[in-house]
């Protein structure tokens, strides 16, 4: 007696739940680094703001914090050291593009006296980092 033959159908379905997986663990790590990437490793409370900055290569950054340190770049500065610092920093740009994060809580006279500083060493544009709020006018 013979056997009926069995056809044997090919799965044409493709299991894309792995692929989601991955996809997603991808999305949290990135979602939770992002932020560190960005913001750097000084922390200050940066005033609000509803412009929208361009996208730009890293200019010279100058940061005031609450305490009253500077920091050009990611290293501490003595306000006696900036200027010097400050002039080699720029004298390597085409830009001359010095920005500014104070505090939030930094007086308006602290951030005037970077800027005219920042100015005097040779600094074509300043600009003062805030933090989106999220409206617009």
């Amino acid at each position: 007696m013979r056997r009926p033959e069995r056809r044997r159908k090919l799965v044409s379905d493709i299991n894309i739940v792995p692929l989601t997986d991955v996809l997603l663990v991808l999305l949290v790590i990135f979602m939770v680094t992002t932020p560190l990437i960005v913001q750097g490793s000084i922390q200050v409370k940066l005033p609000k703001s509803s412009a929208l900055a361009d996208a730009q290569s890293q200019p010279v950054t100058l940061t005031l914090t609450v305490g009253g340190r500077l920091f050009l770049g990611d290293q501490q500065v003595s306000r006696e050291d900036l200027p010097t610092l400050l002039k080699e920093a720029l004298a390597s740009r085409a830009d001359k593009l010095v920005v500014i994060r104070a505090d939030a809580a930094c007086t308006h006279g602290s951030v005037v006296d970077l800027m005219d500083l920042a100015h005097r060493c040779g600094a074509q544009r300043l600009a003062i980092a805030t933090q989106a709020s999220g409206t617009r006018p």
